[in-house]
């Protein structure tokens, strides 16, 4: 049931968003250089790597950390960056990691490839055998703003305690989050 809901959505979803994704698409490559899109090394279902795509909010430069870790995140930031991101518009191409099976709409949000701590915590737990999500319940109970501990107790209880109707309370909420933009970092 939750793999054809997120199919069906999903289409939904690309069918509805299709002109505003191509104007942001046309928004990035107009204000820098290199390709709209960014592939970033996640780590998935069972800890196998794949390719998450977003909109690009930072330079080709970056280093590949968590945005965190960086010393000064924002100088890595192209203009139209911290707008995409406050409205979580970079996220859209994710989508299409839904219609591959890489991604559901609901679940732990994928790890970066180097994020060791975060993978061993959550293999520890049994949460690598979830399908990781757009959204989860970590998501939308603080998202960068707790720990990595916490987050993966977030996880834990999802894993323990995921049903369909929970799935549309995580979408629910993340939807009220997003329109308010609240837990983003600029």
């Amino acid at each position: 049931m939750k793999r054809i809901f997120d199919l069906f959505t999903a289409i939904i979803l690309l069918i509805l968003l299709a002109i505003p994704m191509l104007i942001i698409w046309l928004a990035v490559k107009a204000k820098s250089k290199g390709p709209a899109l960014f592939w970033s090394d996640r780590v998935g279902f069972d800890n196998r790597i794949f390719e998450m795509p977003k909109f690009r909010t930072m330079r080709l430069d970056t280093p590949d950390v968590a945005t965190h870790l960086l010393k000064d995140p924002d100088s890595y930031l192209i203009s139209i960056g911290p707008f995409l991101r406050k409205y979580s518009l970079d996220e859209i191409p994710q989508i299409w990691s839904v219609l591959t099976g890489d991604m559901s709409l609901v679940g732990p949000r994928p790890a970066l490839h180097n994020q060791d701590d975060l993978i061993e915590l959550r293999t520890r737990k049994g949460i690598h055998s979830l399908v990781p999500g757009i959204t989860g319940w970590a998501q939308v109970n603080g998202r960068d703003a707790i720990s990595i501990p916490v987050k993966v107790e977030y996880e834990e209880f999802y894993l323990k305690n995921r049903s369909f109707w929970f799935d549309l309370k995580i979408l629910w909420m993340t939807f009220r989050k997003v329109i308010r933009c609240e837990g983003v970092k600029h």
